[in-house]
């Protein structure tokens, strides 16, 4: 078992002292442990405040960006977690999640929280993909 820790280039840095990515290389594949991901922009800044279809929509491109970053798309999304401030705003983020993982979607997890690391944020989400080796 391989592991590797990265922060991959044209992705938001981490907003912590954590890795972006993990990946783990077992046998003849790999699993990559992708990081709680908020909507931030290039400074560090939560887009659209209060805007959650929006904040939503970032958070996605941005684990897009980290998936590509080890050969992976969003087809190889296993297991996702979604913390949300607020549970009766789910349709707003549940837009964005069908757009990038049906018809075949992945194990899930949601669950509301009272608030997260930036108070700006309202959704945080995090990803396990499995990928084959190349």
């Amino acid at each position: 078992m391989i592991k590797t820790f990265d922060n991959p280039a044209g992705a938001p840095a981490p907003a912590g002292p954590y890795s972006q990515v993990v990946r783990v290389d077992v046998g003849g594949g790999s699993l990559l442990y992708v990081a709680g991901q908020i909507a931030l922009d290039d400074d560090g800044r939560v887009v659209a405040p209060g805007d959650m279809a929006a904040q939503a929509e970032r958070i996605f491109e941005t684990i897009g960006q980290l998936l590509d970053a080890h050969g992976a798309a969003f087809s190889d999304i296993v297991k996702i977690t979604a913390f949300l401030t607020d549970l009766d705003r789910r349709p707003e983020y549940a837009s964005a999640y069908k757009k990038r993982l049906l018809p075949d979607p992945p194990a899930s997890t949601t669950v509301e929280v009272p608030r997260l690391f930036k108070p700006e944020a309202l959704i945080e989400v995090e990803v396990v993909a499995a990928v084959g080796s190349e």
